[in-house]
């Protein structure tokens, strides 16, 4: 379905990160609706190299594309972003970020994050571009919910980066006419996350090692930790509703709705037909662990006629098929 009354047909589209998992689901979106809009995909796409934390730099895939028929620019954010001033776009889809929240290498986060967005952001300023980019929840860190913008205080140098962007946003908005927009993921799951490695989604980790046939491993009280999840579909009409004229601002984006990751694992049951006892380890990570996120989506909706569609129980129902098909293309 289409989420917004904005035509981008004949309209020049950028979506940077548009082989990861969220670009590449706005860019399959936008080619299905709007055959006769011009989608160019910037992405580094993955190679071998790691941070020291042993994860990958990249989690850009070809295999998230399949199906795309779209120009692709691949390149750095750090070091190739002026490839893309050749380009006349009309709105700029910012999904690219080191989005691991576990590297400690402040210096390459925040180059890549922040200094990159300020390129980005005067290339909207002199293309006239819409800028609808990709925030996060991380900027709330450990603080009490619901989360509302406002209230910051991030707990890694993830966070800060996306805070110091939105920050940047804010800067930009009182000075230009453009439309600029952030929008704040909270736990966002769903197809083509697989090649997120280690950071994708717990809905994804419990599912295949429910499919392996192993028991879900779930950290004690995991029934009293939770998490605000929205399925990927819902995250994508955030950012094309988040097109429509005079809508800047910073937004989050959740369900408004928090649940705990044993919901997830009887869900997931319920829905592959599994019956198999959990298994309960203790938790390393006390210390620096959310244990309670929940949006206030309320603005969201007021400015951006944003409403989640999908349940927590909805989401996973439409998830299925796609983590049966990574667990018998990918595991197996």
């Amino acid at each position: 379905m289409r989420y917004s009354d904005v035509d981008f047909n004949d309209k020049n589209i950028l979506i940077t990160g548009g082989a990861g998992f969220i670009g590449s689901n706005l860019a399959l979106y936008l080619q299905k609706h709007y055959p006769d809009a011009k989608i160019v995909i910037f992405d580094k796409f993955r190679d071998a190299s790691r941070f020291d934390n042993g994860n990958l730099t990249s989690f850009g895939h070809f295999k998230n594309l399949i199906g795309f028929k779209g120009e692709i620019v691949t390149g750095d954010l750090v070091s190739d972003l002026d490839r893309l001033k050749e380009y006349d776009f009309d709105f700029i889809f910012h999904q690219a970020a080191i989005s691991d929240t576990t590297v400690e290498d402040q210096n390459i986060v925040m180059r890549t994050n922040l200094d990159t967005f300020k390129t980005l952001l005067d290339m909207a300023v002199d293309m006239n571009a819409a800028m609808v980019y990709a925030s996060s929840a991380a900027v709330y860190g450990k603080l009490p919910a619901p989360h509302r913008v406002g209230v910051e205080a991030p707990a890694n140098v993830y966070g800060f980066s996306k805070l110091a962007m939105d920050n940047l946003a804010w800067e930009y908005m009182k000075k230009t006419d453009i439309p600029i927009v952030g929008l704040r993921y909270f736990n966002v799951y769903g197809p083509r996350e697989y090649f997120k490695d280690k950071t994708a989604s717990m809905v994804l980790q419990f599912g295949l090692q429910l499919l392996k046939g192993e028991s879900a491993r779930l950290f004690e009280g995991s029934d009293k930790i939770k998490r605000d999840f929205i399925f990927v579909d819902d995250v994508i009409q955030a950012n094309i509703k988040a097109c429509r004229p005079n809508r800047s601002g910073v937004f989050n984006v959740g369900t408004g709705r928090a649940r705990s990751f044993q919901d997830i694992v009887d869900i997931l049951k319920s829905e592959l037909g599994i019956k198999r006892k959990d298994s309960y380890i203790p938790n390393p990570y006390v210390k620096q662990y959310q244990f309670f996120t929940q949006a206030d989506i309320e603005p969201t909706k007021e400015a951006l006629g944003y409403e989640p569609r999908f349940s927590l129980e909805e989401g996973i129902r439409a998830d299925k098929d796609y983590i049966k098909k990574i667990y018998e293309e990918e595991v197996l």
